[in-house]
């Protein structure tokens, strides 16, 4: 009978437990991963209808169209995916999937910029990914303009922003402000900021760039001027080509 009492004992058990513990989460993981990859590809294409009001919010509520539904959906109301790249426009279908952080980070010339051409009741809608930094972690999302660069719809997201502050900018009441807003100013793109003392708690002006900041979440409010006014403005000179 081995002896238990001994170190080597207490050694050799704990080298295999972390093997066979490793094994496992390894062997979960795979086993999970498509799960999770089909988990994420709906959730973008959510995100993208959500921003283009094709949802189903009630009372105030952020309710997207339900996984189940949301590629039918996807592809009745996007028309065209298109992916910006080198000075060139072309036609890609999978364009959604292309992740937008990690183009951010790339040279120009091998940059590509996902960009979706929305239909909704007979008017078009432009959808352009959003990606930047909170106060402590990546915050993202997706833009809805239309022909006269009116902003028809956002959806915001964030990895890690404080709860009851930073994290609101998921949030209807705040995401909701956006709508109306103008992002140029005559021929000149001037953006959205959101501003500390806006003086407009019921956001009616629409042809100032500004809504409302969130209480206690400055930085995370700079964040998403930031994030809007750097990405948005790297598609303004293509979206006059693009429109349908």
């Amino acid at each position: 009978m081995a002896n238990t009492d001994k170190n080597s004992y207490t050694i050799i058990f704990a080298i295999v437990m972390v093997l066979v513990v490793g094994a496992l989460l390894a062997f979960t993981a795979s086993s999970l991963k498509p799960t999770i990859t089909e988990n994420e590809r709906f959730e973008k294409q959510q995100n993208i209808l959500y921003a283009m009001g094709v949802n189903e919010n009630v009372e105030g509520a952020v309710n997207f169209i339900p996984a189940n539904e949301v590629e039918a959906e996807f592809s009745k109301y996007i028309k065209e995916q298109l992916v910006i790249q080198n000075g060139e426009v072309k036609k890609d279908s999978s364009a959604y999937l292309i992740d937008l952080k990690g183009e951010l980070s790339k040279d120009m010339s091998e940059r590509k910029l996902p960009l979706f051409v929305g239909e909704k009741e007979g008017k078009d809608y432009y959808i352009i990914p959003l990606y930047g930094k909170g106060l402590w972690d990546a915050i993202w999302g997706f833009v809805a303009l239309d022909a006269d660069y009116v902003v028809q719809g956002v959806f915001f997201d964030h990895k890690g922003e404080t709860p009851g502050l930073g994290a609101n900018i998921k949030e209807r009441y705040f995401m909701d402000d956006f709508t109306g807003e103008e992002i140029m100013n005559g021929t000149q793109y001037s953006g959205i900021t959101v501003a500390k003392g806006n003086n407009d708690p019921l956001n009616e002006r629409k042809d100032d760039g500004k809504v409302d900041a969130i209480a206690g979440a400055t930085i995370t409010g700079n964040g998403v001027t930031a994030m809007i006014n750097s990405t948005v403005k790297l598609y303004i000179p293509y979206l006059k080509d693009i429109k349908l």
